[in-house]
């Protein structure tokens, strides 16, 4: 098995969080670091959302419930 590098200038072009911080574009650690809080990374939620700042799981939830997963392609 080979390892796999990540492609952190693909990953910024299409990340679609709003907020400044140091693990944009290495989403393995973003992943981890929502994981560890609870939390859902910003790009599994619809542009509106994501800009609340509410990465919850029951918000991601509810937003789904409203908005079925369309959002998510």
């Amino acid at each position: 098995m080979t390892a796999k590098t990540c492609n952190v200038d693909h990953n910024k072009s299409t990340c679609t969080c709003s907020f400044s911080c140091g693990r944009k574009g290495l989403c393995c650690e973003c992943v981890e670091y929502h994981r560890s809080r609870g939390e859902m990374p910003g790009c599994y939620f619809p542009k509106d959302a994501e800009r609340g700042g509410d990465r919850s799981i029951a918000n991601f939830i509810n937003i789904v419930k409203q908005k079925g997963t369309a959002f998510l392609t």
